[in-house]
């Protein structure tokens, strides 16, 4: 099968960390096929970036869609998902909702440790949207500058163990999960050092990925979720503007 690995933020060595965490767990049969941004922000930190790559993530899936058989938007915000979902037939899969689902499977409460204070309301919302917040015992931030986001997980490494540490005491939580697309790979690297089960978020959501391919379920043609009416557009990419317009239902 072929996963779509879409990263909506413009850090290619960001893209590069999550496929290369992401194939240490693929099945021998999955092609891991990564795509970045052009445009956009080097990584996604506010509500207002948020929409922003949510919009790319849409124009990113409309042109490559028809070629995968399913899709990550490997964000740890899950920007754009719940449109995607709507507006395409392959399964999506948010890299935060996998992640958070998995440490539901590791124990009854977690907790999300990232790198910037500026994270912190964007993922709480991202928690509420995917209806965790009674299983989420908190999220912890670190609160100092970093030097470049493609590096920064080697550059705070011993202080992301320590917030974790100090994140099971004071909450309790069952489960931590180092959140942020930059931070992948690190649970592998710090686990021993933490006392209780870490979550890698981009492993969750390649095998939830490959769970969902191999569960062929329908796409929706009622409720909520079921591919919306026809809409002229304007402005829009090619791509997105004929998903939107079932423009390509008609060559």
């Amino acid at each position: 099968m072929r996963i779509l690995l879409l990263n909506p933020n413009t850090t290619v060595a960001v893209t590069d960390r999550l496929l290369f965490v992401g194939k240490t767990v693929a099945a021998s049969g999955t092609d891991l096929v990564p795509l970045t941004a052009k445009s956009g922000v080097p990584f996604i930190a506010t509500r207002a970036e948020a929409q922003i790559g949510g919009a790319i993530a849409l124009e990113m899936l409309a042109e490559h869609h028809s070629s995968v058989d399913a899709a990550i938007i490997a964000a740890f915000g899950d920007p754009g998902l719940m449109g995607a979902r709507e507006l395409f037939d392959i399964p999506v899969v948010g890299m935060a909702e996998a992640a958070m689902l998995a440490a539901c499977m590791a124990g009854r409460r977690f907790a999300i440790v990232t790198f910037a204070t500026a994270l912190g309301p964007w993922f709480q919302e991202c928690v509420d949207m995917h209806g965790m917040t009674g299983r989420c015992a908190g999220i912890r931030m670190l609160d100092a500058a970093f030097t470049a986001v493609s590096d920064v997980q080697e550059e705070k490494e011993a202080l992301l163990i320590e917030l974790a540490q100090r994140t099971v005491v004071e909450t309790a939580a069952d489960v931590i999960i180092l959140g942020g697309a930059p931070l992948a790979g690190l649970a592998a690297k710090v686990k021993d050092r933490i006392p209780v089960p870490v979550i890698d978020q981009v492993q969750a959501a390649v095998k939830m990925a490959e769970t969902m391919v191999a569960l062929r379920i329908n796409k929706a043609t009622t409720g909520t979720f079921r591919r919306p009416d026809a809409k002229a557009t304007i402005g829009l990419s090619p791509a997105l503007a004929a998903r939107i317009e079932h423009a390509e239902t008609r060559r």
